[in-house]
């Protein structure tokens, strides 16, 4: 578990072994996301990318019905 401080910006640095484990490089677009108090950033792929790359993610807690349209 990394930690990192928000800066009067509030900014804060990836740190260098998570940057490289999830191969973000300067530019990539993220999505910020909210949930119960939880924020998370996920990097933005293209489909082809991100093929083959979630076998045997469970996902059934991953998003709850209040979510959906």
């Amino acid at each position: 578990m990394e930690t990192v401080k928000v800066s009067k910006k509030y900014q804060v640095v990836i740190p260098e072994k998570l940057r490289e484990e999830a191969n973000i490089k300067p530019g990539d677009k993220m999505v910020a996301i909210a949930k119960h108090g939880i924020l998370q950033y996920v990097p933005v792929r293209s489909v082809k990318e991100t093929k083959g790359m979630i076998k045997g993610l469970d996902t059934a807690e991953l998003r709850d019905e209040t979510d959906r349209a």
